[in-house]
Parts: C-alpha cells; structure tokens; sequence
C-alpha cells in the first residue's frame, strides 16, 4: 500500500509539504510524487536501512540519568524537509546581521558598555547575568569576535513566517548530526538527488578549520588547531570527535594541554610539547582555567586565561560570550540590532515578556495557562512551564518563582509551530519542528544552508530535543532552477 496524502491533516498547523489533504506545495511535488510511488513496506525499509546505518557508523547522544550516562542510537526521520533557496536567502542575512550585533554587545559589555550608560540595555541585567564574566573586562579578542560558532533556533509560525526563538552562543552542539544527516539521507534516498539541486553541507568542516586559522595569534599558514572536549562522558562527544577527524586536528583534554612560563599553550605529543595557536572548546566558561574560574575543575588548563588575554591562543568561543546566551537578554535582540547597526531585524523575535519588568510580570502571572516560560539559562528543553497543558499545581509553583526570581524569566505566547511528514511507525503524519542553523564569525562569516531540523516525535507536542523524545531531519535548501 503507498501513502494516500488525501489523508494527511495537519489539523490547522501550516504544513510545510502539504498545503491541504492531498494537494502538495509546489516546492514538494516530486517529493510527494516519489514516495507516493513507494509501498509502505519499502518506506519502513529504507527507515530501517538508516537506522541499522546510526548504528554501524556509531552515530551517538547521551542522556544523563539516575543509573547513569546513556548512550542511545541518534533518532533520525528520512523524509527530507526543504526549503527554497531564496527564501533561504533572506534569512540568511538575516542571521548573519544577528551575529553581527550580538559579538558587537558582547563586546561592548566588557569594553565600555555605551549601550547600558545609553539606557538602551538595563544595568540591573548585567549586573545579575550569570554568564557575565568579570575577567574578561577589557580584552579585545581578534577581529573583534566573541561568538564564533552560533546556533539560534528559528521556527515558523501558522503564517510559514521564520521567528528565531532563540540564540546558542556559548558551545552549540549539533552540527556533526546535521552532516550526518545529509549522508544517510544519500543512503536511503539517492535518486532523489537528481530531482533537486541542493546546496551542499559536506564543506562545513573547511569552513570551520578557516575560521578557526583565522584566529590563530600569528598568520602562520599551517597554525595548530586543537578540539578540546571533557572527555568521553559528555553528551556531545561523539560530535566533539567527529569534527576533530573531520578537519584533521588533535581531539585533546585539558590534562594534555598545558601553559608554560612564557604564557604559552603546548600540547603533549611522543616527541614532546608542541606549540598550540587555537583551542575549539567544548567546556563551559568555569571549568576552563582553575586559576581564574572554579577552583576545582580538573577539566580546563590552569593559566590558560593568561595565555588567551596576553594573545597567545585563539579560544573559540570566547570566555564570556555566554553573556549573550540568556534568554532575557534575547528579548533585547531587536534593540541590540537597531542600537550597533541601525537596522530593523531582518528575522524577528517571537513576542517576548521580560518578567522583570513589573508590567510584563503581572501581565504573565494573570495570563500563565497560555503562555510558555523559560527561565533565562537552562537549556534542553529543561524547565520550561507550557502553561496551556500545565497542571494547576505547575501553573502555581511557576508563578512563585517568578515572583521569587522574575530576573530568570521570561514568557512568550505559544506558537503553532510548522509540521513537517515524518515517518511515525507505519504511518507518515504531521510533526513538529525547528532549526538550528549555524554561523560561523572569524575574519569572515559563514551559514550554513539550512541546518539540524528537529522534530518533536510524540505526537502533538513541541519539544523536539533529543533527550526529551526528540528526532531530526536533514534540511534541504533547493536551489532556484529546482524551486
């Protein structure tokens, strides 16, 4: 039996392959039209052929628990989703005129903080940001920029219209999956490359070795470029490894590094120490140096803030930029842009409360069974409230942290978030995703096309992280002569 698309609903939510039952979206018809021609028995078995793929090329994520770490096989759908590349376009821009303005902020905050005295930004947020380094005052990192891999997550709402929901600017994860999504889609889904003309991913590591080189304290043509990662436990490290062997560079732990007396990193190599220029970290700001930040971490370098403020290493990203990170101060985005680059954004901000303004506060508090809150620097998915589906006990205790901590949150309507067909047992139906593209900021700037498509796999929900039921999608972005 093949699928029947006059049954596909997506019950109110803008489809983005299907416009109604039966009747694709231009972009979509020779997708529709191929899998149309495919039985249900050879769909689930092309399903199955990428899965048992995840599993032989060791494709990973971690969950952490009460029994311990977990590793699970990646969740991957291989229904494609596509976007028309001068849409794409636009975004783009857009996304790269948000990198701008925030590495402007970002640095602006450790320098002379003109948007705080201009009123523009208020005091009382910086004051009690939590990822504001005080150590990182006055240091200039070069060419100016602090976040140099960025992944803000973008949504499209019942209109098809791209929101970014919100920016990744400390150590963003999910790029290798969005590469290795692309390869097993080739896998299952050869013949229908030469139906499209997609733009490419396969160059992303090229592209992230240059931007790192570009960093590098001295213009040598070869500099020596590291991954640092924690180590094996963490939940990213099969991303840590995979982008280490794909741009040919050492995957080191802070116990291979180490600073010398000339405020220098070297590695520890079988021919003894070699100079290091630029360090890919994996680890958070205060388990990088115990000189500087925790005491007790046996994961960072000790002096290795020395060496980076005296301009001896490259640190991508930089120690601080997690200042920008912060869900509160995402609210502010707009008026970042229109602040550094006298520009409206180009992407907008869905609609944002900031609880620590009393008006906003009161405005949540009377209105939390409709509204989603986050606090300001959890990730994952983790702590959110989803007031039309909380429980009066949730909708009550989220109200007095609010009242408790209002600094920590904010609140946004909820939006009816675009479906993409994925595949859900036998049966292809409407699910919910987002994207995560990536940017990348050196001497110069790179996005990617497209990026990790998530997917809330339970049906009728919207968390589409992968410790939380989560899958993923590779993302085509279709060249005009295609579109």
């Amino acid at each position: 039996m093949s699928i029947d698309w006059t049954c596909y609903d997506a019950r109110g939510f803008y489809d983005e392959m299907i416009a109604s039952p039966g009747r694709p979206r231009a972009l979509a018809q020779n997708m529709v039209k191929h899998l149309q021609a495919l039985s249900s028995e050879e769909i689930r078995a092309r399903q199955q052929a990428a899965e048992a793929a995840i599993v032989k090329m060791g494709i990973t994520f971690t969950v952490y628990g009460e029994g311990g770490n977990i590793d699970r096989a990646w969740p991957f759908d291989i229904i494609p989703r596509i976007i028309a590349a001068r849409e794409w376009a636009n975004t783009a821009a857009g996304l790269r005129q948000r990198v701008q303005a925030l590495n402007l902020f970002i640095g602006d905050l450790y320098g002379e903080q003109r948007i705080v005295r201009d009123g523009v930004f208020p005091a009382e947020l910086l004051a009690n940001s939590k990822n504001f380094r005080r150590e990182c005052i006055g240091i200039r990192p070069r060419h100016g920029v602090w976040a140099h891999i960025c992944g803000s997550d973008l949504v499209r709402d019942d209109q098809g219209t791209f929101y970014v929901l919100e920016d990744n600017l400390r150590v963003p994860s999910g790029v290798s999956y969005m590469l290795e999504n692309r390869v097993l889609t080739k896998q299952v889904f050869s013949e229908l490359f030469t139906d499209y003309s997609i733009q490419p991913l396969a160059d992303y590591p090229n592209h992230l070795f240059d931007m790192l080189a570009s960093i590098a304290p001295s213009l040598d043509m070869f500099p020596e470029i590291v991954v640092m990662s924690p180590g094996i436990y963490n939940s990213a490290y099969f991303e840590h490894s995979f982008l280490a062997q794909q741009m040919g560079v050492e995957l080191v732990e802070g116990s291979d590094l180490v600073v010398s007396d000339d405020d220098c990193v070297y590695m520890s190599t079988i021919d003894g120490l070699q100079r290091v220029d630029v360090i890919y970290r994996r680890i958070d700001d205060l388990f990088l140096d115990p000189e500087v930040f925790n005491k007790d971490s046996t994961l960072g370098v000790p002096g290795l803030m020395r060496a980076w403020r005296k301009g001896n290493v490259g640190l991508a990203n930089a120690p601080g930029a997690g200042v920008a990170d912060d869900k509160v101060v995402y609210a502010f985005a707009p008026k970042i842009i229109k602040y550094y680059l006298d520009e409206d954004p180009i992407i907008p901000n869905v609609p944002t409360y900031v609880c620590l303004d009393k008006a906003e506060r009161d405005h949540v508090l009377q209105n939390l069974d409709k509204l989603v809150v986050k606090p300001a620097n959890e990730s994952g998915g983790y702590g959110m409230l989803i007031g039309p589906t909380a429980s009066k006990h949730e909708l009550e205790e989220f109200a007095r942290r609010i009242k408790a901590d209002p600094r920590n949150y904010i609140a946004q309507p909820m939006l009816k978030l675009s479906t993409v067909p994925t595949m859900c047992g036998d049966r292809i139906e409407p699910r919910h995703v987002d994207l995560r593209p990536f940017v990348l900021h050196g001497e110069k700037m790179y996005v990617t096309p497209g990026g990790l498509t998530r997917v809330a796999l339970r049906k009728g929900s919207t968390v589409v992280n992968s410790s939380q039921g989560g899958g993923s999608k590779d993302t085509w972005i279709v060249n005009p002569e295609a579109a």
